[in-house]
C-alpha cells in the first residue's frame, strides 16, 4: 500500500546543523584573527667580528631580529644584509652570552620612537631613551625612525634668515631658516664651542643636538659647559659615544632627524646641530667591510656616499604650513685635509660650509671662522644688496692681506706700493676684532651688521674728504 506524501512546509528547510557550523566558522575566523601571527624561528650559525649570520627564519633589509643569548636575554639585532638563505645580523648593543645555535627570533614591525614636548631638556640614547636619570619618555605620539621623504616640489624656499648670535656667521655667512650648512674642521679648533655659542644664541623655537661617536667625555662637557642651562631649556640632545655599536651610531643619527622632524611637522622652527657627520660616515664603513661590501675611496665603500644624503635631505623647510629644520653638520677634516672623500662628498650636498681655520685658533682667534674658504650658497636669497656689497668688500679686503701677510710679516713690502693693500693692513686689526667674539656674547643679526658697516665706514669717510 502507498503512503500518501507528506505536504513540505512552504520557504527553505530549516538546518540547525548548518546554522551551528556558520556560527562556528565566524567564531574561528575571529580567533584566526585574533590568534598572534606564527613566526618561524632561526638558529644563530656565525658570528665573525661585527656580523652573526642566521639560516631558517626570513625578515626584511632593516628588519629585527632577537637573537637568544645563553641566560635568556634577547639580544637586539638588525639586518644588514643577506646571501641566500642567510641572514647577516648586527647588533644594536654589545653583544655577549651568545654561542652557536642560539635562537633567532623576527620581530614585527618598524622602529618607531616617542616623542613630544617631554623631549625638551632631556638627553637620550640612540633608542631614545634616558641618559640623564629623569623619568621614561611616556608621550603617546610615536614616529617612524627613518622619516618619510619630502616631494621636493613641496618644500618652501629659503627666504628668511635664522639668526644664530655669533657676528661672523649672522653679517657674512648668513644662514636661512631651512638651509643646511657643514662646519668643517680639524681637530681642537674649536667646533664644539661653536657649536655651544650657536645653541644658545640662536632664535630658533627648538634645538636637537646629535653628538655621534663622539668621545664620552665629550658628551658631558657639551651639555655642563657648552650648552649650559639656558640652552638646555629648548634642547633636546642625543647621545651615542665612540663606544657604541655602529649601528647604534647610526640610529642615534636617524632618531636626531626624526625628532626634529616631529618638531618641524609641528610648526616650529628647528636648529639640528649634529657632531659629527664623519663618524655617521666611519660607523657605516664598518658595518659594509663587515658584510663584504668592497671599499672604494680611501676605505670607504659606495654606501657611505649613498646614505650621507639620505640623512641631510631629511633638513630643510617643510610644506606649506609646517616649520623648518636649519641644520648644521660638523664633518672632520682629517690631518686638516679638505679633500678627504667625506668632506668632498659633504660640501657636494650641503648649501655651504664654514671652515675653522687652525692657524687663526692658534692665533687666539675665537670663533676661529676662515672667511675666505667658507661660503653659504643660500643667502643672496634673503640679504639685501647693500649687505652683499659690504660682504665682497670683507672678503676682498680679507683675501688681499691674507695674499701678502708673509710679504707684511717680514717687513719687505714699502707702504704706498699698493693702495689695495695699505687699506687691507689699515683695517686688519679692525677686521680680526670683529672675528672674534667671546662664547659667552650673543650678538644678534642686525648688531652684527651694523658691525660689519662700521668697519669701512672711517675709511669710507676718510675717502670724502680726501675728495
Amino acid at each position: 500500500m502507498q503512503r500518501d506524501a507528506v505536504p513540505m512546509p512552504a520557504g527553505p528547510l530549516p538546518n540547525r546543523s548548518l546554522e551551528r557550523a556558520l556560527r562556528l566558522g565566524a567564531f574561528t575566523d575571529r580567533a584566526a584573527e585574533a590568534a598572534p601571527e606564527m613566526v618561524v624561528e632561526g638558529v644563530l650559525r656565525r658570528s665573525v667580528g661585527l656580523t652573526m649570520e642566521a639560516e631558517g627564519c626570513h625578515a626584511e633589509l632593516g628588519g629585527r631580529c632577537d637573537v637568544v643569548a645563553a641566560d635568556g636575554r634577547r639580544v637586539e639585532t638588525e639586518v644588514v644584509g643577506f646571501s641566500g638563505e642567510r641572514l647577516f645580523l648586527m647588533p644594536v648593543a654589545n653583544v655577549r652570552g651568545v654561542g652557536p645555535g642560539a635562537r633567532v627570533i623576527p620581530v614585527s614591525g618598524t622602529p618607531e620612537i616617542r616623542v613630544g614636548d617631554e623631549l625638551l631638556g632631556r638627553v637620550l640614547d640612540g633608542r631614545g631613551d634616558p641618559l640623564d636619570g629623569g623619568p621614561p619618555i611616556r608621550s603617546s605620539d610615536r614616529v617612524s625612525l627613518f622619516g618619510q621623504p619630502i616631494n621636493p616640489l613641496r618644500r618652501r624656499p629659503i627666504r628668511q634668515q635664522l639668526d644664530v648670535g655669533v657676528r661672523s656667521i649672522n653679517s657674512i655667512l648668513s644662514v636661512g631658516r631651512g638651509q643646511r650648512m657643514g662646519l668643517f674642521a680639524g681637530s681642537g679648533v674649536g667646533k664644539s664651542m661653536l657649536l655651544g655659542m650657536m645653541t644658545r644664541n640662536t632664535e630658533a623655537d627648538v634645538v636637537v643636538v646629535g653628538l655621534i661617536g663622539e668621545r664620552g667625555r665629550e658628551v658631558r662637557e657639551f651639555i655642563d659647559e657648552s650648552l649650559g642651562e639656558r640652552g638646555r631649556r629648548k634642547a633636546v640632545v642625543v647621545a651615542t659615544p665612540a663606544d657604541d655599536t655602529p649601528l647604534m651610531r647610526l640610529h642615534g643619527a636617524w632618531l636626531t632627524a626624526a625628532i626634529a622632524e616631529y618638531f618641524r611637522d609641528q610648526g616650529r622652527n628647528v636648529l639640528l646641530l649634529m657632531d659629527s657627520l664623519t663618524r655617521f660616515a666611519q660607523a657605516q664603513r664598518e658595518i659594509a667591510l663587515a658584510i663584504g661590501e668592497p671599499p672604494a675611496t680611501k676605505g670607504y665603500p659606495p654606501s657611505v656616499f649613498a646614505k650621507l644624503p639620505q640623512l641631510v635631505e631629511r633638513a630643510g623647510n617643510g610644506a606649506e604650513g609646517s616649520g623648518s629644520i636649519s641644520a648644521i653638520y660638523t664633518v672632520l677634516a682629517e690631518g686638516d685635509d679638505q679633500n678627504d672623500p667625506v668632506v668632498d662628498a659633504s660640501r657636494a650636498i650641503l648649501d655651504g660650509h664654514i671652515v675653522l681655520s687652525r692657524s687663526m685658533a692658534d692665533a687666539g682667534i675665537y670663533p676661529a671662522v676662515d672667511v675666505e674658504s667658507s661660503v653659504s650658497r643660500a643667502m643672496t636669497r634673503f640679504v639685501d644688496h647693500s649687505q652683499q656689497e659690504l660682504v665682497t668688500r670683507f672678503r676682498q679686503v680679507y683675501a688681499t692681506y691674507q695674499e701678502n701677510r708673509d710679504l707684511v710679516s717680514v717687513g719687505a713690502y714699502q707702504p704706498g706700493t699698493n693702495p689695495q693693500l695699505d687699506e687691507a693692513i689699515a683695517l686688519w686689526p679692525a677686521i680680526t676684532g670683529f672675528l672674534r667674539q667671546h662664547h659667552d656674547d650673543c650678538i644678534d643679526a642686525k648688531k652684527s651688521l651694523a658691525d660689519l658697516r662700521a668697519l669701512f665706514t672711517p675709511r669710507d669717510d676718510d675717502d670724502e674728504a680726501d675728495a
